[in-house]
């Protein structure tokens, strides 16, 4: 019942016709430059927590190609149910570098007002519900807002991002059979990077992967290389392609590999050995796509070295506009709460005026 895993790059460097998206050269280099830059964004993540500059980093080393490629599948107008991780896709579906940089701050230029620990953001305008800590309830929340949409006569889709992991909650199963059931308008999009924070995919399931449960669910499924941007792509978009069109709901499994720490509460290396890391390290998506990228004349050293440089540069200026910007105000503790502030409010948000003004 296993189902097979898709991949576009070949290591003869060719593409499989089935699954090229037919992109222009340009098209091909911005996603390359997008990987790079979320490769980018996480370093520098890693290094302000490290700094004790923010509280708290979540990367997503080694799954470039599953953020960008689904991102880029999306369209305007598609809901997006992120977990912790996918940064990426959310960047790729519109979310303000400002703002996303601004919630690891949690000061004034954090939209959400610093009331969210680092790494959970939301968008209203690009339709980005609130990412939050408890695994996979967004899976169940997501599958609701594509029956809605479909109630409304919307032709979008909606797709909800999830690990491994979640697939081992209630939650997964309870989206996934209500989705059967009612044939909702949403993808179910897995990045099975191996772990579980410190539990390997192989000691929470007895299938062989993600996908071969949507059989039970009268869903479709279908594996993909989750390192190999132009596959993800491509199957991704036939996934959404195919909620708009009424034919129900895909779960799309992204074989992948977390290169760094769960976050930088975690410490890998407790877990897992150093030549597992170095083995999948040789499939890094974003030197697997820069090697084709190369071989086919769209790509040279300094080009790679100048993307890098850009990169870090974009990053570096977000961070400095960010982190200069002063806290939140504290009347933000009572505000955004009523429609109509109730006089206990009002009680309190003299109080905190007071000393304030003091």
């Amino acid at each position: 019942m296993e189902l097979p895993l898709l991949a576009a790059l070949r290591e003869d460097g060719t593409i499989d016709p089935a699954l090229d998206p037919k992109f222009d050269g340009e098209t091909l280099l911005f996603l390359f430059k997008k990987m790079v830059f979320l490769r980018a964004l996480d370093e520098k993540g890693q290094h302000l927590q490290r700094a004790g500059r923010i509280g708290f980093y979540i990367g997503a080393a080694g799954q470039e190609a599953a953020e960008i490629g689904s991102g880029f599948a999306l369209r305007e107008g598609d809901w997006v149910f992120p977990s912790y991780r996918d940064h990426g896709a959310a960047l790729m579906h519109g979310y303000p570098l400002p703002s996303l940089v601004g919630q690891l701050f949690g000061n004034s230029k954090d939209p959400t007002k610093g009331r969210q620990m680092p790494n959970h953001w939301c968008d209203r305008p690009a339709l980005i519900v609130s990412v939050s800590s408890p695994v996979a309830t967004q899976l169940p929340q997501a599958v609701g807002a594509a029956y809605a949409a479909r109630m409304r006569g919307e032709k979008v889709a909606v797709i909800g991002y999830f690990g491994d992991g979640g697939s081992s909650t209630g939650e997964f199963h309870a989206a996934m059979n209500f989705a059967g059931v009612f044939g909702t308008p949403c993808v179910f999009f897995c990045s099975n990077n191996q772990y579980a924070i410190s539990l390997p995919f192989a000691r929470q399931t007895a299938s062989g992967s993600v996908a071969v449960k949507t059989a039970a669910y009268g869903i479709a499924g279908v594996r993909v290389d989750g390192n190999d941007v132009l596959a993800v792509y491509t199957v991704t978009r036939r996934a959404l392609e195919r909620a708009r069109e009424g034919l129900g709901p895909t779960l799309v499994e992204a074989v992948t590999y977390r290169m760094g720490a769960h976050s930088t509460s975690d410490d890998p290396a407790r877990y897992r050995s150093a030549e597992e890391v170095e083995e999948w390290g040789r499939k890094d998506p974003i030197r697997r796509y820069e090697v084709w990228l190369k071989k086919k004349g769209l790509l040279t050293d300094q080009d790679e070295a100048e993307a890098a440089s850009s990169a870090r540069e974009e990053v570096q200026r977000a961070v400095a506009a960010c982190e200069s910007a002063p806290p939140v105000p504290p009347e933000s503790l009572v505000e955004d709460v009523y429609a109509e502030m109730p006089w206990h409010l009002s009680e309190q948000l003299k109080w905190i005026r007071e000393p304030v003004a003091r």
